[in-house]
């Protein structure tokens, strides 16, 4: 039988879990998440043995005849089941990127299907399942006992009328709501020049405060992120 809590108001520490890291290649997304306790990196960029952090390969896998001998979505469901286990130490999953994760599932769903876009399973069924299987893959993430990173690329988009340029992450909105709705903060990483980094909160659920970071590594890593805290 589950226990109700006690009949009275809680005092809050907040502290943020799961983040959502954008920037355009080369900016230090993958370094900075490097950075967070234990990680382990879900990598869709071939370039993992460039890095430092353990990684599984994330791909689908078909043969001679085009259909699927390993699907993505089987391979992040079995993921999530081994860190479910309470032999492994890593404490940071880090999702390299979330956008190749998208395609990957799209096209999962499409060869499971014999067709070649999600438009054309019909009365929206292909858009159904995408949407199911990528909630509950994010879902899934947000309750494991870990810090969640998922990393996006950028795109630029000029103003056709006064010319001015924005960046935003690359991620599709609509997929990009379901990610950053289940994350606490929305964090830029952005190069200048040679070797100038810099790194940005663009949003958080609320307002954190450094004291309540009880990790310290997180709690450093934070502060070097401009608008993270006040001072």
């Amino acid at each position: 039988m589950i226990k109700l809590p006690e009949d009275k108001p809680m005092k809050p520490k907040p502290q943020p879990r799961n983040f959502f890291i954008y920037g355009a290649p080369m900016a230090g997304k993958s370094y900075f998440a490097s950075f967070f306790p234990h990680p382990l990196s879900l990598n869709t960029d071939d370039n993992a043995e460039q890095g430092t952090t353990p990684s599984i390969q994330i791909r689908n896998i078909r043969n001679e005849n085009g259909q699927l001998t390993q699907s993505v979505i089987k391979q992040l469901d079995d993921v999530i089941v081994a860190l479910q286990s309470t032999d492994n130490t890593f404490k940071t999953l880090t999702v390299d990127v979330i956008d190749d994760i998208c395609v990957m599932i799209e096209q999962a769903v499409c060869i499971e299907n014999g067709v070649q876009a999600l438009s054309d399973i019909p009365y929206g069924k292909g858009y159904a399942m995408f949407n199911t299987i990528l909630q509950q893959f994010v879902m899934d993430l947000k309750a494991l006992p870990m810090n969640i990173i998922y990393v996006s690329r950028e795109i630029q988009n000029v103003d056709e009328q006064t010319c001015e340029v924005t960046t935003t992450p690359s991620l599709k909105v609509k997929y990009q709501n379901i990610v950053e709705g289940n994350c606490d903060l929305v964090i830029q990483c952005q190069k200048f020049g040679k070797d100038t980094y810099t790194r940005t909160v663009k949003s958080k659920r609320t307002k954190y405060e450094a004291k309540n970071i009880t990790d310290p590594r997180i709690k450093q890593l934070l502060e070097s992120c401009d608008g993270m805290f006040e001072k």
